[in-house]
């Protein structure tokens, strides 16, 4: 799977969010400085061609929706973040988020709780 750039991020997200939409509905979800209908409308196709997205055609214009599923993606960008600043290690990338600060004991018993209930499954 392709990585996204940010601005391809943005509309993915909102395509996520909405499920399907034209691109005056992407637009609308954007936040200001709200980006030019052309680039926008550009971007919508550059995920077209990285197998993204698709769409449907409705009176003149697209419907669009994503292809690729949020959980999926996400999935696929945690590991390139893993395997590229923390050499595969979870641990470490834990630890690191620990050490900073970012995340408190309280968030780190729940996740080892969900961990636990996922192992017993």
């Amino acid at each position: 799977m392709k990585q996204l750039t940010k601005a391809e991020e943005d509309i993915m997200q909102v395509l996520w969010q909405l499920g399907e939409a034209n691109v005056a509905a992407i637009i609308e979800e954007l936040p200001e400085p709200k980006p030019a209908y052309n680039t926008v409308s550009t971007i919508v196709r550059i995920l077209e061609s990285k197998d993204f997205v698709d769409y449907r055609k409705e009176g003149r214009g697209h419907i669009y929706f994503p292809k690729v599923k949020k959980e999926a993606y996400s999935h696929q960008s945690i590991h390139k973040l893993v395997d590229g600043y923390f050499q595969g290690s979870f641990k470490s990338m834990v630890s690191f988020f620990m050490k900073k600060n970012d995340i408190t004991l309280i968030e780190m018993e729940t996740i080892l709780n969900e961990l636990q209930k996922n192992e017993t499954k």
